[in-house]
Formats: C-alpha cells, structure tokens, sequence
C-alpha cells in the first residue's frame, strides 16, 4: 500500500530511539517523518516550526477578527 509522506526527511523508529536529537537535526528545521515498518507512523517536528505555526494561527485569528494586515519590509524590522 502506498502511503503520502509530508516530510523531505525520514527515518525509522529505530534510529529516533538510537538518537533523538540527531534524528530531529536531520530535518533541519523542518519536520521529520518517523516511520514503523516503512509506513509513516508520525511526524517529529521541532520546537521552532512549531512555535512558527501557533505564531501563523495567532495572525490567522487577528485577520479574521478584522485587524488589518500590516506590510513592512525586512529593513523596517
């Protein structure tokens, strides 16, 4: 059975029980794919992405609630 991997980086359940935080770093940031006998089994995803995405869901509320977007540029910053 085929099954749809979310990740660019996998690896085995083995490996994030040899080495937790070298299997994270090897997402790079990103999350990993953890899989139980080539299946995907759940994702690893470190501290900072997911901080970044209750960060984007905070915004999201903010939006729907009316306030407006703000631009700047990365030089304002």
């Amino acid at each position: 059975m085929a099954h749809r991997i979310l990740a660019d980086v996998t690896a085995s359940v083995s490996e994030l029980k040899r080495n937790p935080i070298k299997t994270v770093a090897a997402g790079e940031g990103y999350p990993v794919a953890i899989l139980n006998r080539n299946e995907p089994a759940f994702y690893c995803v470190p501290a900072r992405a997911y901080e970044d995405l209750e960060l984007n869901t905070l915004a999201d509320v903010r939006l729907a609630d009316g306030q407006a977007l703000v631009k700047v540029t990365l030089d304002e910053l």
